[in-house]
This record gives C-alpha cells, structure tokens and sequence, in this order.
C-alpha cells in the first residue's frame, strides 16, 4: 500500500510513503506504477477563492486520472467526492467536486464515484467547529429545523471502499452512501444526539440567513486582508441553508456484504471521546 504525502516523514505507517503532490506529475506515476486500485480522497475543503478550489478538486484529479490510465493496466479507481456535487450551483467547493468526477469519466475505465454526505469521526477536522459548539451546549439550526441531511462514520466509509474493491462492482457509477438512518436527520435529531452524548441540555440557536450571509462577508474580506483561508463563505452559508443533503438511496450496501456500523450515538460518543484525548475539545 502507498500514501502520497507532502513531508516523507508525516503519513500513515501502515503504507509506503510516496513524498509529492496532486501538482507534482512524476510523483502521481511513482504513486500509481504497478498498483491494482487508487483510492483518492485528498481534496481541498476550505479556499479563498474558486480557482483554488479548482486547482485541488478538478485539476487534481485531473493529474492522478491521467498517471493512472498511462499504464498497461489502468488500476481500479476511486474518488472520493462529496453529496455538495450534486448541487454545484450553491458554492465553488461543490462545483469543483462535480468537475472533478467529469474529470475522472473522461479516462474511462474501471472508476467510480463515491458522494459522501458530512462525515465525521476520530481525526475529522470538518465537523470538529460544531462538536465545540455542542460542548458548550450550543446547537445551530441553520434555516430552523425544515432541513434534513445524511451522516456517516468515517470508518464506515472506509469500510464501504474496501467492500466496493472487494466485489468489483460500480464500475463507472456514482454512488451515495450514508449511514443506517435512512431518512437522514433534522438539525433537532443533531442536537438531541449532542444532549446525549455531552449529557447537557443544548441552546437551539436559528441564526437567520441574513445574518450568516452578512458575517461571512465580513469574514472573507477580513480574510483577503490578512491573506488567510476564511472558514465562513457566501457558498458555505447557501450549503448549511440548503434544505436536502439527504442521500437518496445507499445502493453499497445492496451491492456488497457491507452494513454501516455506527449510529449517531454510538459515533458521536467515540468522536467525542478521540477529541477528548487528543485536546481538540
């Protein structure tokens, strides 16, 4: 197994660590020579502008598509892109992941796409604003509680892309796949698992949109100022205001032997607890 890491000596230790970058061409054909599968989940989440996005999430890809088809035998492949896909026109992340899997498709070939909703977990960096929320009793219901969204696990994640190179199915498809709970969750059920979790009441917080809008343009001209990565954006508002980030079905675990493991319960008690031991809460 390899990694392409930036610093040879930060990776996992369970793989080859293969020093380069999704900029660097000669070290996505060191990465992909001889291999049978690529998995590709690096991607930009937080960007100060859509071009830089696009230079990550499609341009990425892009590059590794194209080290991983130069070879007598193209591997299996796939890309980890994200539900904010399937609506491009709320922010330039969500663009950027849909020109990303164009990118993929026009190398043909054995990919497939995976389109996971918010995913969470030991080491998550993503959802770790909102479990700070959440430890201080505080739970933002963006719009109130009309939207609902999936979740999943990170290790249930990873679980579905061992059981999809495992079968061999999904071949040029794009799959969403999310945990157990069918119906996906309202921003009350988040909350409500929170209470539990911390054992504390919670603050329901429903900031009008407005005013997110507002502060996250103060935010990213404050940002273009000091030349740092904004955390809130105008597309990051119309995406925690969009009113479905359910997946609509979870074909994964009708194709293949896997089952998600982990309720929100019992992920966001282990979530907690990692965060815990490592000081991030």
């Amino acid at each position: 197994m390899r990694a392409l890491v930036r610093r040879a000596d930060k990776g996992p230790a369970f793989a080859t660590l293969i020093p380069g970058a999704l900029e660097d061409q000669e070290s996505l054909e060191r990465l992909v020579d001889g291999v049978q599968a690529v998995v590709h989940c690096a991607g930009l989440v937080r960007a100060a502008t859509a071009a830089e996005f696009t230079a990550v999430n499609e341009a990425g890809v892009e590059r590794l598509a194209t080290a991983a088809a130069s070879g007598p035998t193209p591997p299996r492949f796939i890309l980890m892109s994200s539900l904010a896909a399937r609506e491009p026109h709320l922010s330039p992340y969500g663009a950027s992941k849909q020109a990303g899997e164009r990118a993929l498709a026009r190398h043909g070939g054995g990919w497939t796409v995976l389109r996971p909703p918010a995913v969470y977990g030991p080491g998550d960096r993503g959802t770790l604003d909102f479990f700070r929320l959440y430890r201080r009793g505080l739970a933002p219901l963006p719009g109130g509680d009309a939207g609902r969204l999936s979740l999943i696990h990170g290790e249930d994640l990873a679980g579905a892309v061992s059981a999809l190179l495992g079968s061999g199915v999904g071949v040029g498809e794009t799959f969403e796949v999310r945990d157990g709970h069918d119906e996906g969750y309202s921003w009350s059920d988040l909350a409500d698992a929170a209470a539990r979790a911390f054992d504390r009441p919670m603050t329901r917080l429903a900031p009008p949109r407005v005013l997110m809008e507002s502060l996250a343009v103060i935010n990213q001209g404050i940002c273009g100022i000091l030349g740092s990565v904004p955390s809130l954006t105008r597309g990051k508002v119309r995406e925690l205001y969009h009113p479905d980030w359910r997946c609509r079905d979870n074909p994964i675990a009708t194709l293949t032997a896997w089952t998600p493991r982990f309720s929100i319960d019992r992920g966001f008690a282990q979530t907690i607890a990692w965060y815990r031991s490592e000081g991030w809460l």
